[in-house]
């Protein structure tokens, strides 16, 4: 047996395995995903419509990788349920209650949690019923014995959890990442579910396509000397691209130290953190109108200090750029929507975070050799 090319024995050695299991499973899990949301269609179009009735703001929270699903779908969860949609990290919603939730606000918080125990997710809940008059909350989780999914909520509720194989065992969330991303995503298109089938079986293609064809070649990317990686994306790939950053810079210990951005934002100054060591990442939109303004920050990368190395994801071949890899997910004229390519790409983050840190001697399931990271936080004192 082997994931990601390597044998389960060798993995196991490495202390790889739950992490390189997990990246290889997220096409399999993502079909499982879809089916346990089209069978609780009924309850969850329930509980929506009463909400979505009633609420005038929705925030999007979660700690750490999970307040990054937000980024990804803020843009398809407001033009879907057309309601001000905001991400705001539960680790800014706890230490500041007062500058997000309003009492006159009706509001609808959506949390994401891979455990459910991490300090600040229950707090959240919290607050915002402290805080606000009328509160929903959807709970997003791939823990059913989580404290998030065990609360004893006061307030209309709904708890979506993921296929147990969501729940990672390694440090790293990945599969849990892409995982609550989809959920979501299904959900917030609960009416029209079943004809997102092939949208997910698309998905799967893809990931394969990253798990299967250019798996050798990102490989070989993780063995350049890169000590920097920058990762820039627009719309919902930002949010990929913060995610991909996470999770190269703790794969690697710190050793690489990562920054993400969006395309036009880089050039406002963080364009200067690019020097010969540099890795640069583009997630690239499939929309025409966004590709314009990402493909002439490509092209200004040519004045100024080069990266070592530049690749890009698409899901269709770009043209009229000069980079060192492209990697393609399509040959077909068919597109999807920008947000479920999030889904896919982050793959290509959990790739070279998971190979680089093989390559410095890491072991991925637990790559923290100082303990100053954990697969849940600890030492959080809630005030």
């Amino acid at each position: 047996m082997k994931y990601l090319n390597i044998s389960k024995k060798e993995l196991s050695d490495m202390g790889a395995i739950h992490t390189a299991e997990e990246i290889s499973g997220q096409p399999e899990l993502w079909e499982n995903i879809f089916k346990k949301v089209l069978s609780e269609k009924s309850d969850i179009s329930y509980f929506l419509s009463d909400a979505l009735r009633n609420v005038k703001k929705i925030v999007l929270t979660g700690a750490g990788s999970s307040a990054f699903i937000g980024y990804s779908i803020e843009g398809a969860v407001q033009r879907k349920s057309k309601v001000t949609t905001l991400t705001i990290p539960t680790t800014h919603l706890v230490s500041h209650p007062k500058d997000y939730f309003e009492s006159s606000v009706p509001t609808l918080l959506i949390s994401f949690a891979r455990s459910g125990n991490s300090p600040e997710s229950v707090a959240a809940v919290k607050l915002a019923d402290k805080y606000c008059q009328k509160c929903y909350h959807l709970v997003i989780t791939c823990n059913p014995n989580g404290n998030l999914a065990t609360y004893d909520f006061k307030k209309r509720h709904y708890v979506f959890q993921l296929p147990p194989e969501a729940d990672d065992k390694s440090l790293a969330m990945t599969g849990s990442y892409s995982g609550m991303l989809l959920a979501a995503l299904l959900i917030n298109d609960i009416a029209n579910i079943s004809s997102l089938e092939s949208t997910v079986s698309t998905l799967k293609r893809y990931g394969n396509v990253l798990l299967s064809n250019y798996l050798e070649d990102i490989q070989r990317v993780a063995s350049m000397p890169f000590h920097r990686c920058v990762f820039l994306g627009s719309g919902s790939q930002y949010g990929t691209a913060m995610e991909s950053h996470l999770k190269v810079q703790e794969l690697t210990d710190g050793q690489v130290l990562c920054k993400n951005d969006s395309y036009l934002g880089f050039r406002h100054g963080p364009k200067a953190v690019v020097d010969e060591n540099t890795l640069l990442v583009y997630y690239f939109s499939n929309k025409n109108e966004v590709l314009k303004y990402e493909k002439d920050l490509v092209n200004s990368m040519e004045v100024g200090k080069k990266p070592l190395f530049q690749i890009g994801l698409a899901e269709k071949r770009v043209h009229d750029i000069s980079i060192d890899v492209q990697f393609v997910l399509s040959t077909i004229d068919a597109s999807i929507g920008e947000e479920y390519l999030s889904i896919s790409n982050i793959l290509l983050g959990q790739l070279l975070g998971f190979f680089k840190s093989l390559h410095l001697g890491l072991s991925p399931d637990s790559p923290s050799t100082s303990g100053a990271i954990s697969r849940i936080v600890k030492g959080v004192t809630i005030y």
